[in-house]
């Protein structure tokens, strides 16, 4: 899979309809949490690489799981625990993404110890995970850091604790909450994360028993309950995906229809896309979209925690700018090293200047084809996203990248009148 590879015959006009799939970011620290219930089915569950990672992990920490189709034709993944639990994560299943550290709180929660590398993922620079250790700590973890590995102990019990966030991670956010479902007392946590992934995990957790409350100013109040039951639950849909697929269209023209989709996610995003050009009908769970007309420059993008403009969404906005009439600053607050993938777009005869934190990308009038190479998960969307509006054949390589978060994307974008073939 590693070596795998796109060919993307570009110039041919997308028309038809696309069902967005379930969302990787929420379905991830779902099944995470899974590992405190009953048992579960997880509906809208989107078959990647990513959840296949998370997948082996649940196994490896005790739980059976099994992949079946429900009568839509859409993918559940059940989750039954089962023992003999283990606490360890070895360090191979860690470095396949970033996101098995979510795991800590559940197996803490679970076993009331735990033991796990560092994790893995993408290299968008670093990305420190001193928010979940010292908000775990509140909850009454002892952890030790010794040699790229955390040994977690809870020598009492898990407790409840006000815990305020300096930044809202993510990340930090899930692991506070699945660990404080099983804690005593209250717990508070302050500048929350509020992606609308925060709010599904909660909305799995309370249907499985739990007590979250997500207040009006984005608090999160956890009143810990004595066990969880099993339930069924349907993901959101992936916003991610969905922007992505609007940007392919916008970089190689044509009419498209995004059916099962949740507008209000992208109600950062849908503005930069009108006013690049693309013309946007939004309806109560699809959006249609047309571009017809060479696209416009927008003056910047800054990325900020939501319902700021989404990080993941800047490389394939990024993608469809570079042929837009003018210039557009791209500011990434987020991550510090976001930009790897403007270089591969570069070959592809992109005007891209970025340092530090800020891109300008100048439009031009036309790409050309190049072998380029995948740098990153949302680098490799924008890629195949530019090469759709491109003359002539773009290889892009190492696709592993693109397969952890996106669901056969080349025959989706085929179905649409793409041609695109993996190797």
């Amino acid at each position: 899979m590693d070596t795998a590879r796109y060919i993307v015959d570009g110039r041919h006009r997308l028309n038809g309809e696309v069902w967005v799939h379930g969302a990787k970011n929420a379905a991830l620290p779902i099944l995470a949490a899974s590992l405190l219930c009953d048992g579960c089915e997880i509906q809208n569950c989107p078959d990647l690489s990513d959840i296949h990672a998370a997948e082996n992990i649940l196994q490896h920490l005790g739980c059976k799981t099994l992949w079946e189709t429900d009568t839509n034709g859409q993918k559940v993944l059940s989750v039954k625990p089962v023992g003999p639990f283990v606490w360890d994560i070895p360090d191979k299943l860690m470095r396949e993404m970033r996101s098995s550290i979510v795991f800590l709180g559940a197996i803490i929660a679970r076993c009331k110890k735990a033991k796990l590398s560092y994790p893995g993922g993408c290299e968008l620079g670093p990305r420190p995970i001193d928010l979940h250790l010292s908000s775990l700590r509140k909850l009454g973890v002892e952890i030790k850091e010794d040699l790229g590995y955390l040994e977690c102990s809870v020598p009492d019990k898990l407790h409840a604790a006000e815990i305020t966030l300096p930044f809202p991670s993510v990340g930090a956010t899930e692991n506070i909450m699945i660990a404080a479902v099983l804690a005593e007392g209250e717990t508070v946590i302050r500048n929350a994360a509020r992606e609308p992934e925060i709010s599904d995990l909660a909305g799995f957790l309370n249907a499985c028993g739990a007590k979250i409350r997500i207040l009006s100013d984005g608090t999160i109040a956890i009143c810990g309950v004595e066990k969880l039951h099993g339930c069924c639950y349907r993901v959101i849909p992936d916003r991610i995906v969905a922007v992505t697929y609007l940007c392919c269209c916008a970089a190689a023209k044509g009419e498209i229809l995004l059916r099962g989709v949740c507008p209000e996610h992208l109600s950062a995003v849908l503005p930069v896309l009108e006013e690049m050009g693309c013309s946007l009908t939004v309806d109560k769970d699809k959006i249609a979209v047309l571009c017809d007309k060479p696209l416009k420059a927008v003056s910047s993008i800054s990325t900020m925690p939501y319902p700021g403009f989404p990080t993941d969404a800047l490389a394939p906005v990024m993608a469809a700018a570079c042929t837009a009439k003018g210039s557009t600053i791209f500011i990434e607050n987020i991550f510090q090293d976001r930009f790897k993938h403007a270089w591969e777009l570069c070959r592809m005869g992109a005007d891209i200047k970025a340092e530090g934190r800020v891109a300008v990308v100048r439009g031009v009038e036309r790409l050309h084809s190049a072998r380029v190479r995948c740098t990153d998960l949302r680098g490799g969307a924008a890629l195949v996203t530019a090469a759709l509006g491109v003359e002539g054949k773009t290889v892009i390589e190492e696709i592993r990248h693109v397969l952890r978060g996106y669901e056969h994307l080349d025959q989706t974008l085929n179905e649409l009148g793409a041609c695109i073939c993996q190797e």
